[in-house]
């Protein structure tokens, strides 16, 4: 490929909560419509921070009596829509496994920041690294010992790790982000903006964004 064949570079903002099922689903759908695109398409992928429960406590909740008193639904409402949640997940190549709590996500957001810093690879590869660890093995991403050995195997430097975990390293970066993301009207994840403009709202299915990515690569 020559220099003037290179492919458009596309920036992506993508707002979530690694709590969020439809996040996990949209991340996925998004690599999804990324291989299909292929050549075609290069793209700066950056992980923004959104709390669904910012003033859940560090124990977390048990998540059927979470989810029910949050959104009025029965036990078995929740069970009906957790396994339409799984099939959308096996679709884009996400397994989802049983899931007892929903647990507080700042540290984890804190430590996104930081494999951000450590490069785009780390940034993604932790990304998945906690998605995976909540959605498919049912593990306590707000607890310390779980974010150190997902971090580390992400490639953070463990130093690194444990200086954020024992101290608010990143605090303030993650609320501005919040903040700024909120000013402008997301309330609701995943939000996958492109080039800062182009807004894709929820857990959409690859062609989706596959057709936004191929609409600004020609614009380009």
């Amino acid at each position: 490929m020559s220099v003037n064949d290179s492919p458009a570079r596309i920036r992506i903002d993508f707002v979530l909560d690694p709590v969020c099922p439809w996040c996990a689903i949209g991340l996925y759908a998004l690599e999804r419509a990324l291989e299909r695109a292929g050549d075609a398409v290069a793209v700066d992928l950056h992980f923004q921070p959104f709390e669904l429960n910012p003033a859940l406590g560090a124990d977390g909740e048990d998540l059927v009596e979470h989810l029910s008193r949050k959104y009025g639904i029965s036990a078995a409402e929740i069970a009906r829509n957790q396994a339409a949640i799984a099939a959308r997940g096996e679709a884009v190549g996400l397994a989802f496994g049983p899931r007892t709590r929903i647990v507080a996500t700042f540290d984890a957001h804190r430590l996104l920041r930081a494999a951000a810093a450590a490069g785009a690879a780390t940034a993604r590869a932790f990304a998945h690294a906690l998605l995976k660890a909540y959605f498919t093995d049912g593990e306590d991403i707000a607890a310390a010992a779980t974010l150190t050995r997902l971090a580390v195997a992400s490639g953070i430097d463990a130093e690194t790790v444990r200086d954020v975990l024992e101290s608010d390293r990143y605090a303030a970066e993650v609320r501005e982000r919040e903040a700024y993301y909120a000013e402008r009207g997301i309330r609701s994840v995943p939000a996958t903006i492109l080039q800062e403009r182009h807004l894709i709202s929820g857990g959409q299915p690859p062609e989706v964004f596959e057709q936004a990515l191929r609409q600004l690569a020609g614009a380009a």
